[in-house]
């Protein structure tokens, strides 16, 4: 049977729905930009208070923006759009308003995205950003941010969706350790009419904190200790409770298990809800190495407490996470505290949106937390989060091929997790739409167990090369499951 945390309940949770677009920047800065900043321990309760008066960061202490060093614990800097002068005209529609920003020197970021106030506006239009290197001192050249990201979020009519603290956004992009940025937004695009921009733009810049370490598999005396000093020890214990039954309290990873071991503790975990055949017969896959929220820094005091569940998990939607591909693997755990930061400080979520992410080596992390062998209801494919899990490859795959190592990852997680509630990688099933742009809300949807993101949603994610895997992924993770 399921946990006690499966027992909690469906407690209420606010993930919201973003959609991203593009700016366009001016070369001074205007002088009427504003600025916020929080910090990790700080962040929970400025969700709450002050949220809708001081922008997506809340009501925090502010940090002098000329300080270059990094926080262990992260902070997030947001900063106002302005409006500036056209910086060209297009033949046809003439001068186009823009808005934008620069700041040669900023509180050191590695990750930028842009937010706005009402999260049911799409920004039609571009967004760009040169972010200058702190090892370097160079500045890039432009960068297009991924706009279209409406398509994650609670479903409509959850509790989730109707949070008040939700704002739209574009996705998140990695630069690396910076320092300096401009930012430009333009609306529209040549040849038809440019929609306004949505209101309250900011600019989000994202310090993940933290230093990145390869996590090991196990927790020891000194780590309880060190975890009481800094005060967390509470609510990190509760996330690393939902894992109690796989590991440790307080381990980093998760570790991988034998087929045998793997069959032993699918009995354990759900012995009660096997059918005959499955025990006759348990097709499941043996279970990989899974780094813990620990294992990749979470802070646990962002996120909402609680879990949401819901109440299986029939399929496995496959996601790229647009941040780019200029990471190494030692820094995945930071890209994922960035994601982390974003999703919850700057977009208004109440945990990442995600239930795992692999990276290029074919490193397999825990997601939203609430247990990695327990149904946790994510926010990840807007209308087909239901009896779901949503599995994001970070990087960008619409003109890069995703690594053999990540695609492997994919097919383990899958033939591990499906296997857990009798699932087939390469068969399909029936998920009913909370509503979309695809499905109307309540229809029942024929779905391959592992689908891409645009199976349930009109969007380019999870990149074209990735969706083109997606066959390769469901054939091995059968395989694993002793199906083929």
């Amino acid at each position: 049977m399921f946990k006690i945390f499966r027992m909690r309940g469906f407690l209420a949770s606010s993930i919201g729905v973003t959609c991203a677009a593009a700016l366009a920047l001016p070369l001074t800065a205007p002088a009427a930009a504003t600025t916020t900043t929080t910090t990790g321990a700080a962040t929970a309760a400025a969700r709450t208070a002050g949220a809708a008066a001081a922008g997506p960061a809340g009501a925090a202490a502010s940090r002098s923006l000329a300080g270059s060093t990094r926080s262990l614990a992260g902070s997030t800097q947001s900063l106002a759009l302005e409006p500036v002068a056209p910086a060209s005209r297009d033949r046809v529609l003439g001068a186009v308003p823009e808005e934008g920003l620069y700041r040669g020197k900023v509180h050191r970021f590695s990750m930028v995205g842009v937010a706005w106030a009402d999260p049911r506006r799409a920004l039609d239009g571009r967004v760009q950003v040169r972010t200058r290197s702190v090892g370097t001192g160079a500045w890039t050249g432009w960068q297009d941010i991924e706009t279209h990201n409406a398509d994650h979020g609670a479903d409509p009519g959850t509790a989730e969706a109707a949070s008040g603290r939700r704002r739209g956004g574009t996705a998140p992009l990695w630069t690396g350790d910076s320092d300096g940025v401009q930012v430009r937004v333009r609306p529209g695009g040549s040849g038809r009419p440019a929609a306004p921009l949505p209101a309250g733009l900011r600019l989000e810049l994202v310090d993940p904190g933290g230093e990145d370490a390869p996590p090991d598999d196990s927790a020891t005396q000194e780590d309880a200790e060190e975890d009481t000093r800094i005060g967390v020890v509470d609510a990190e214990a509760t996330a690393a409770e939902a894992d109690a039954d796989l590991a440790p309290l307080g381990a980093k990873a998760i570790p991988a298990l034998d087929r045998t071991e793997t069959e032993r503790e699918l009995y354990d975990l759900r012995g009660d809800e096997l059918t005959e055949q499955q025990r006759a017969k348990p097709y499941i896959g043996p279970r990989p190495r899974i780094v813990t929220r620990r294992g990749w820094g979470a802070d646990e005091g962002l996120r909402e407490k609680g879990f949401v569940y819901t109440h299986q998990v029939k399929a496995a939607f496959v996601h790229h996470t647009v941040t780019g591909n200029k990471y190494t693997c030692a820094q995945a755990p930071s890209v994922i505290r960035g994601i982390y930061r974003y999703h919850v400080v700057s977009m208004g979520w109440r945990d990442i949106g995600y239930n795992f992410l692999v990276d290029k080596c074919g490193t397999i992390y825990e997601g939203r937390a609430g247990g990695v062998a327990e149904p946790v209801l994510g926010a990840h494919t807007l209308g087909f989060n239901t009896d779901s899990m949503g599995i994001a490859v970070i990087g960008t795959f619409t003109k890069s091929k995703p690594s053999t190592a990540a695609v492997e990852a994919v097919a383990k997680l899958t033939a591990w997790k499906l296997g857990l509630y009798g699932g087939n990688p390469s068969g399909k099933t029936y998920l009913k739409s909370g509503g979309g742009n695809l499905y109307r809300k309540g229809k029942n949807v024929r779905l391959n167990v592992i689908s891409g993101h645009r199976d349930g949603f009109a969007t380019e994610c999870p990149g074209r090369l990735l969706y083109g895997k997606l066959g390769t992924a469901r054939s091995t993770a059968a395989h694993y499951q002793g199906r083929r």
